[in-house]
C-alpha cells in the first residue's frame, strides 16, 4: 500500500530561490538512492537541468504577471509516496509516481519523480514546480488536499493490484502504519480475478466466456446498454467498462481473439518460483572442504531435482530430449528478441522526451532571444538573461543536428510517448514471464542432460543457505 504526504516548499532563511530549488532536487536525485540515476523521470523538464528550468519559469511568471509574494511564496511542492515493503518493484513504483503526479497536476506543471531504494521500503520523492507550464498561474494547495491525494493514490494502487490503507485516520502515524494480510480485495478486484480465471480456460468466443463466468458464480446482466457483473445478489452491479484497462468489454474480446496481450494483476499472482533447481556438484563441494553432512544432503537434493525434471517432462506431454532442446532454443530466442525490443522502445522514448524538452525550452525562451537579437546581441542583455539564451541556443543546435525544419506539436509527441510507454509495459511483462520460463526449462534441460550422461552437474548454484536451514 502506498502512503502520501504533500509538503509545500518555501525559500527559507539564508537562501535564494535558486539554492532552495537546487537543494531539494539534488536530495531527490541522489545517485546512491536512485540506482545511479536509473530511477529518475522528468515531465516537461530535463532532470539534469530541472532546477534551472524551474527557476526560469518563475522569472517568466514574474515578468508576465508582476506578482511577487516574497518569502511566503511556495516555490515547489514535495510529494512523498511510500510503498509496502516487498510489494512493488522500483520501476513500477516510479511509473505509479508519474501517474499520481499527472493526475494531481493535470499535466499543467513540470515535475521530477525520483524513486529511492536505500530504505527497506521503496518510496518516491516527487518535486512539482509550483509555476504552471504557461508561466501565467501557480498551483495552489487547497483545503482537504491530503485526502484528495490519498484517494487518487488509493485508486492507482487498486488499479495496479496493490493494497491500500484501510480506514486511514488523519494522523500521520495511523495513516503510515503498514497494513497486514487482513486487507480484503475490493469488489472490482474480485471481478478482475474471475475474468482472468475464465480467460485462462481459453474460451473460443465472448459468448462462451460469459458462460464460464456464470459457471464460476458471477451474475452477468445485459438488460441495459452496458454489460454488468456482480458477485452476489446482495451486491450492486458493476459495469464492465468501469473495470478499465484489460477488463473492458472490448479489451476482453481482443484478449480472446489473441490481438491483445494482457498483464496479470500483481495481487492475483503468486511469486514465480522454479520447481526444478540446478544440481549440486558434490565432488567439487567435498574438495572445497564441505562436511559429510552436506554431502548427504546434496545427494538427496540432487535426486529430488532429477525426479522433478522427469515429472516436468511428463507434465508436458512426455517431451523427448530433442523436443526439450528445441523448445529451450526457441524460448531463448524469444527472450533475446524481447530484450532487443525493449531497448529499442526505451531508445525511442528517450529521443521523444528529449525532443519534447527542447521544443518547450525553445518556445519558452523565444521571446527573450528575439529581444537579444534586436539589442544587437548586447553583452549586457546577455548577462541578465544568460540562462534563457543558453537554453534557446541549445534547443536550436539540437533541432539542426536532427535536420528538423518544422517542429512537431508537443501534443502529438506526448501521444506518441504514451503509445511507446504502453508497448514497453506489455513487452516488459512478456519479458519477465519469458525469463522465468527460460530459467525453468534451462534447469530441466541441464538435469536431463546429466541423466543422459551428456554433461556434469553445473556448479552455479550450491544450495548452502538451504542446507544450513535444515
Amino acid at each position: 500500500m502506498a502512503t502520501t504526504r504533500l509538503m509545500p516548499l518555501h525559500v527559507g532563511k539564508g537562501r535564494d530561490i535558486s539554492t532552495a530549488i537546487a537543494d531539494i532536487i539534488d536530495y531527490a536525485k541522489n545517485p546512491q538512492k536512485t540506482d545511479f540515476g536509473k530511477l529518475i523521470y522528468g515531465y516537461e523538464c530535463d532532470t539534469r537541468t530541472a532546477d534551472a528550468e524551474f527557476l526560469l519559469s518563475k522569472r517568466q511568471y514574474l515578468n508576465l504577471t508582476g506578482r511577487n509574494r516574497g518569502a511566503d511564496d511556495v516555490i515547489a511542492y514535495h510529494l512523498r509516496q511510500a510503498f509496502k515493503p516487498g510489494e512493488i518493484t522500483p520501476e513500477e513504483a516510479n511509473r505509479i509516481g508519474q501517474e499520481l503526479a499527472l493526475k494531481l497536476t493535470k499535466g499543467n506543471h513540470a515535475f521530477v519523480v525520483c524513486t529511492h531504494i536505500d530504505k527497506h521500503h521503496v518510496h518516491n520523492h516527487i518535486i512539482i514546480n509550483s509555476t504552471a507550464l504557461n508561466c501565467q498561474r501557480k498551483f495552489r494547495n487547497f483545503w482537504g488536499s491530503t485526502w484528495a491525494i490519498r484517494r487518487m493514490n488509493d485508486r492507482l494502487c487498486l488499479e495496479h493490484g496493490l493494497s491500500i490503507v484501510e480506514n486511514p485516520k488523519p494522523s500521520r502515524s495511523h495513516y503510515g502504519t503498514w497494513l497486514g494480510d487482513q486487507k480484503q480485495p475490493s469488489h472490482q478486484e474480485q471481478l478482475r480475478w474471475a475474468i482472468d480465471a475464465a480467460l485462462e480456460e481459453k474460451p473460443k468466443d465472448f459468448k462462451e466466456f460469459l458462460k464460464k463466468l456464470e459457471a464460476a458464480g458471477i451474475e452477468v446482466n445485459r438488460e441495459r446498454k452496458y454489460l454488468r457483473f456482480r458477485l452476489s445478489p446482495e451486491d450492486r452491479y458493476t459495469r464492465c467498462d468501469t473495470l478499465k484497462g484489460d477488463y473492458t468489454e472490448q479489451a476482453i474480446k481482443e484478449r480472446i481473439s489473441g490481438t491483445r496481450m494482457s498483464i496479470p494483476r500483481r495481487s492475483s499472482l503468486k511469486k514465480s518460483v522454479s520447481k526444478v533447481g540446478m544440481l549440486v556438484d558434490i565432488e567439487a563441494a567435498v574438495r572445497s572442504g564441505k562436511e559429510p553432512g552436506y554431502e548427504r544432503w546434496a545427494k538427496v537434493f540432487n535426486l529430488k531435482q532429477l525426479s522433478q525434471a522427469v515429472v516436468w517432462l511428463k507434465e508436458h506431454g512426455d517431451m523427448s530430449y530433442e523436443d526439450l532442446r528445441e523448445q529451450s532454443d526457441t524460448i531463448t530466442a524469444m527472450f533475446n528478441e524481447l530484450s532487443v525490443r525493449i531497448k529499442e522502445l526505451e531508445s525511442q522514448m528517450t529521443a521523444n522526451g528529449e525532443l519534447q524538452k527542447q521544443i518547450v525550452n525553445y518556445a519558452k525562451t523565444r521571446a527573450v532571444y528575439v529581444e537579444y537579437r534586436k539589442a544587437g546581441y548586447s553583452k549586457k542583455f546577455r548577462s541578465v538573461h544568460e540562462a534563457e539564451i543558453l537554453l534557446h541556443q541549445t534547443a536550436k543546435k539540437y533541432f539542426d543536428s536532427l535536420g528538423i525544419t518544422k517542429l512537431p506539436s508537443v501534443k502529438s509527441l506526448r501521444e506518441e510517448y504514451a503509445g511507446l510507454l504502453e508497448q514497453k509495459r506489455k513487452a516488459y511483462a512478456a519479458y519477465k514471464q519469458t525469463r522465468e520460463d527460460m530459467k525453468e526449462i534451462y534447469n530441466v534441460r541441464a538435469n536431463v542432460e546429466y541423466l543422459l550422461g551428456k554433461k556434469e552437474p553445473d556448479t552455479v548454484q550450491i544450495q548452502e543457505q538451504r542446507y544450513k536451514s535444515k
